[in-house]
């Protein structure tokens, strides 16, 4: 809009002058016309201007600065890292100009104090693991400007005391006052509290906790494997934790060596110092002919301020070295924590006034001072006595910690798998090598591998109510298992199922019930040779608990388990399972087949296999858990029968005569998605004693059999059999994998 206006002012202008000749007037006319098209094309171009101007500011502020073609020019940290190396380790052999010294003194004595500064805002030591890197950088950076700055003295030393540039001229002129002999006594000293005090206390707790640390390692990471394993932490906070266990093993490490450097810069300075004073008396006389006087003033003033500029750096460089490795295992910054620990009991407090205010009255000393300090230390006590201590977070907490009420919400929470034990077991789940708790992460492992889907977590838990030597296992907190073991013997089984022939206290193995013996640990020897097989406590419980978990495998893959199962599927199943989940089945469903699966012993590990499969159940026509099973089972042949293969390399199966196949046929009604037997119970005991008939004259031949019947009777012969044998697996005859190899090692008739 204000273009057109202009331009229409313009315009208007122009016609005004050229129709206007009749008079002497039309020349001032022109002129004016002139001029005005001037300001109106001046104008245009002043808000064009600030309208580009304008655009160009915002496009900036909102980050479009990143796009600009200079950015791909500029090169990145790393590459500034690089450069700054080399231009430090340059500095050794090239010779300065006096401007780039002085820039490079005061980046030295900035970055001194930033460090130190950092230092005392730090929460934790690990939150600076740059520091031996850093330690590193700056002590090479002070070497190299020494190197720098001993060069000049030594060629320009006799022009003047701005030979070596203003800011050693500025140390060794207003520090020293003038006088050379006060600059050397205050250098010397600096060096004394840098090199005895600090780089030595420093370098010394440096080396102390980095070797107790690294010794501890051990211990915090069984410590973490045992909270894992007890249900305490989960796999990513358990990562976390060796991640920091690691940075701070590095860090440690890191700091033992790095104090070397700080150590090592004080030495060098010495011998930097006495090869400048000396060298350049010799240079000073020899070469220029200066007096001995003059010369000595000279050069000792140009050095000693040389010494002073690059020891206050490095003093504050081991200051803050000092203050990082001092913080030990105290959290919070320097000032939190003084003013807490110092400040926290108001006794210290009043007993410090006083002594202050008893030193107020001595004579000779003077007493505002004292009275000063008094009546603050006196005012902080009585603050501190009428108010509680506040904690690092700024939240006020009582001096005598009281007791907090668990909230209710707390007691509402089950344990899916609880592992109870009794006083006299507790020894195996601690020490250096808790054995319990590693066999149960390895339990774990185990069957995430075998059957598919990670157990939750057991939570190990004393209970002084049972006896010393039981256990219980509980599955969301009721009972299911338990037994009893010697935590100081050893168990004896023979592989025949009889009693072992060795002296000991007969016991029954709690897992499968064969009968076993307690022996000592000095016996395992001749247990071993007398082909038994012996055990420790820890395995006896480990190896209860894992059949206790694989009977309840179903009841273990809850809701939120099959989500996460379904969650941790590859990026490419996604689309599976989002196809599938929840437009043609809920994961309700999913979680039952699942279930169903798990109960029969079947890997579920193979998940898009079974996604698949129900998606094409669906397409089929099947509804109801059965059906999708059944027809699951089937795409799964392969797997299953590769499972049942025994050690003749082929699947022994059992058959049911043609007469019994025909009476479960004929006594199994219902409908097609839900189909039951309904079976005499006369019939029923006869068909389960052939069963159990079978199946102890099978036994015998160290062969675990598999049933193999029609796909209509497979659900319910897979009922009757897991109340005779639940080991023994039930197929039917569509599930037999084709390649399979199998051969009938009995009919039941």
């Amino acid at each position: 809009m204000l273009e057109l206006a202009i331009n229409r002012a313009a315009t208007t202008q122009k016609g005004t002058w050229f129709l206007d000749t009749a008079d002497g007037n039309s020349v001032k006319k022109a002129a004016a016309g002139k001029l005005a098209d001037r300001t109106a094309a001046a104008r245009v171009r002043f808000a064009s201007s600030s309208r580009h101007l304008t655009n160009a500011v915002g496009t900036l502020r909102n980050g479009g600065w990143k796009a600009l073609p200079w950015r791909t020019m500029v090169p990145g940290t790393d590459i500034g890292l690089a450069v700054g190396v080399v231009l430090l380790l340059s500095i050794l052999i090239l010779p300065l100009p006096t401007f780039i010294l002085d820039m490079g003194l005061s980046i030295s004595i900035t970055s001194s104090v930033l460090v130190l500064m950092v230092a005392l805002f730090l929460e934790r030591p690990l939150d600076f693991t740059s520091f031996p890197t850093l330690l590193l950088l700056t002590t090479l950076l002070r070497l190299s400007l020494e190197i720098a700055t001993t060069r000049l003295i030594l060629s320009h030393g006799s022009e003047g005391p701005y030979a070596a540039g203003h800011v050693v001229a500025a140390f060794g002129g207003f520090l020293m006052g003038g006088d050379v002999v006060i600059g050397g006594i205050v250098f010397c000293i600096l060096l004394v509290v840098n090199f005895m005090v600090i780089t030595k206390g420093s370098g010394r707790i440096a080396e102390v906790a980095a070797r107790f640390f690294l010794d501890s390692i051990p211990g915090k990471q069984m410590a973490i494997d045992a909270d894992l394993a007890s249900g305490a932490i989960n796999e990513r906070t358990a990562r976390i934790k060796r991640k920091e266990l690691e940075e701070e093993s590095a860090f440690y490490g890191s700091m033992d060596g790095a104090a070397k450097f700080v150590r090592g810069d004080a030495i060098a300075s010495i011998i930097i110092t006495a090869i400048n004073i000396v060298g350049g008396l010799t240079i000073g006389v020899l070469r220029h002919g200066m007096p001995l006087s003059e010369a000595a003033s000279t050069f000792t003033m140009l050095t000693v301020g040389d010494g002073l500029v690059s020891q206050i750096p490095a003093l504050l460089v081991s200051t803050a070295a000092g203050v990082v490795v001092t913080k030990g295992g105290t959290d919070g910054t320097a000032d939190v924590i003084l003013a807490r620990q110092l400040s926290g009991n108001p006794k210290p407090l009043g007993v410090a006034a006083a002594l202050s205010a008893l030193f107020a009255l001595m004579p000779g000393l003077p007493a505002f001072p004292f009275l000063v300090i008094a009546i603050a230390a006196g005012t902080g006590a009585w603050l501190r006595s009428r108010a509680p201590a506040a904690d690092s977070d700024g939240d006020v907490t009582d001096i005598t910690p009281q007791p907090t009420a668990t909230p209710i919400s707390e007691v509402l929470k089950l344990d899916l798998l609880r592992l109870e034990l009794g006083f006299g077991l507790l020894p195996l789940t601690s020490g250096d090598t808790p054995q319990l708790a590693e066999q149960i992460k390895a339990l774990r492992r185990s069957v995430a591998t075998e059957m598919g889907f990670v157990t939750p977590p057991v939570r190990i838990q004393d209970n002084i109510h049972l006896p010393s030597e039981k256990y219980v296992i509980k599955l969301k907190e009721i009972e299911i298992a338990s037994g009893e073991v010697k935590p100081h013997k050893l168990l004896a089984m023979t592989p025949s199922g009889g009693v072992p022939p060795i002296p000991g206290e007969k016991t029954t193995e709690p897992a499968f019930g064969l009968p076993a013996v307690w022996i000592d640990p000095a016996q395992k020897t001749k247990a071993m040779a007398m082909n038994c097989t012996v055990v420790d406590p820890a395995s006896v419980i480990v190896t209860h608990l894992s059949e206790i978990v694989r009977q309840n495998l179903p009841d273990l893959l809850t809701y939120v388990a099959t989500q996460a199962l379904l969650d941790d599927m590859p990026r490419e199943q996604q689309k599976l399972v989002n196809d599938l989940i929840p437009s043609q089945v809920p994961l309700s469903t999913v979680q039952r087949v699942l279930q169903a699966l798990l109960a029969e012993r079947v890997s579920i590990r193979d998940l898009p296999t079974i996604l698949e499969s129900i998606q094409e159940a669906c397409g089929m026509g099947l509804r109801g858990i059965q059906p999708l099973t059944n027809h699951v089972r089937m795409r799964l042949s392969r797997q299953i029968c590769n499972t049942l293969v025994g050690p003749g390399g082929y699947i022994p199966i059992v058959t049911l005569s043609s007469k019994w196949e025909s009476d479960f046929m004929a006594h199994i009604t219902g409908p097609a998605e839900d189909r039951k037997l309904a079976m005499p119970p006369s019939m029923l005991n006869n068909f389960v004693g052939k069963l159990r008939d079978t199946f102890n004259a099978l036994s015998t031949n160290g062969e675990i059999p598999v049933i193999v019947v029609a796909s209509p009777v497979r659900d319910s012969m897979h009922a009757i059999v897991e109340r005779v044998r639940p080991s023994i697996s039930v197929l039917s005859q569509a599930e037999i994998y084709p390649r399979a190899r199998i051969k009938t090692v009995a009919t039941i008739s």
